[in-house]
């Protein structure tokens, strides 16, 4: 991670703090506290203070953390989780109303927090990081589109190989062991080979079910390089497809273009969600469409912004979205067709580019 992202991100946090009249702010997530760090250990959390930053771990991730993250103080805890916390908290100073990610912390963990600490104020500071890491930096770009490509590479991989009477299962292990041979650290997400009737669920797991020639195929997956996601999806039939497939296709593919060719930074998430949901209403498949149009991509597969219906927020621009419109026919199967695209002010740069083909 680089030194000078990782003091940025501080910069960043800190006026945000200082807006909200926080000494301190702790971090318990994992994908926050590696942004604001540059740690990949699974264990820990930060401290952020108007002067200190303190990671706090355990033995197990001492040298690791001394090396990942220079910008740090590394707090060698030792012994209960309370112990852990009252020395971390000391040596950033004692503040006494702390920050809190709220949404991450159990019912038990609180009440253990407010038993040990009965002269701390504890704030509800929930979305705070979420809210950094929805703009993408130069580092994170870089990240993003080397697993982008990579992720390509596998998906042509496996054109070159998928075939009818395979199981949708060894498509997809084709697809799993071409990225972690290339360079993938795993998968971005478990695969999706999603074959027929099996496609009307959009986060169908593969199983054994046989590729059936013409049917539609939905494939979704990702790479992970440097710790950051891609997320594609394609739709393929083995053979011509019949008239109804391509009809549904063709659907898909024109909302597809309508929100690449439209989405900015600046909308709102509802009004972005619209650009591709119109199309396929008008189409008649309204109801066809049940999930968003799409969703952040960075250190998660799913972080913000929200390209959906029930989000009024401006979307930024400097985001990774995808876009993923859908039509899910229970009973027949789906087809869905999904890109990243990173936001600006006037439009939207395709970020991937693996071909579209309807039929292989």
């Amino acid at each position: 991670m680089n030194y000078k992202s990782i003091e940025s991100r501080l910069e960043q946090v800190r006026k945000l703090m200082k807006d909200r009249d926080l000494p301190a702010l702790m971090i318990t997530q994992d994908d926050n506290r590696r942004y604001l760090s540059g740690f990949t250990g699974d264990a820990g959390f930060l401290i952020i203070a108007s002067q200190q930053a303190i990671l706090s771990t355990d033995s197990r991730y001492w040298e690791q953390a001394e090396s990942q993250a220079p910008a740090y103080t590394v707090h060698r805890a030792k012994g209960r989780m309370s112990e852990m916390w009252t020395s971390a908290i000391d040596l950033a100073g004692k503040p006494r109303r702390i920050g809190l990610e709220s949404d991450q912390v159990t019912i038990a963990r609180f009440d253990l927090m407010q038993s040990t600490f009965a002269d701390v104020e504890w704030v509800k500071s929930s979305g705070l990081i979420e809210q950094l890491r929805a703009v993408k930096d130069a580092d994170e770009l870089a990240s993003i589109q080397k697993a982008i490509a990579l992720a390509e590479e596998g998906f042509l991989h496996l054109m070159k190989r998928i075939k009818p009477g395979m199981t949708e299962l060894e498509a997809a292990w084709i697809l799993e062991v071409y990225l972690r041979e290339h360079g993938s650290e795993g998968l971005a997400f478990n695969p999706i080979v999603a074959s027929g009737p099996n496609g009307a669920m959009a986060h169908h797991e593969p199983n054994d079910r046989v590729l059936q020639k013409n049917e539609p195929i939905i494939i979704d997956w990702g790479a992970r390089v440097g710790g950051y996601r891609s997320d594609n999806t394609r739709t393929i039939a083995l053979g011509d497809g019949d008239a109804k497939y391509h009809e549904v296709y063709n659907i898909v593919k024109q909302a597809e273009e309508m929100a690449i060719a439209k989405v900015t930074g600046g909308m709102t998430g509802k009004a972005a969600d619209s650009l591709s949901r119109d199309v396929i209403v008008t189409a008649g498949y309204g109801d066809n469409f049940g999930h968003s149009l799409g969703h952040g991509v960075g250190l998660a597969i799913h972080e913000e912004p929200r390209l959906s219906q029930l989000n009024d927020d401006t979307i930024p621009a400097g985001a990774v979205v995808t876009i993923e419109p859908a039509i899910y026919i229970p009973g027949w199967g789906g087809v869905r067709l999904e890109d990243m695209v990173l936001l600006n002010d006037n439009g939207a740069k395709l970020l991937t580019e693996v071909v579209k083909k309807s039929t292989l």
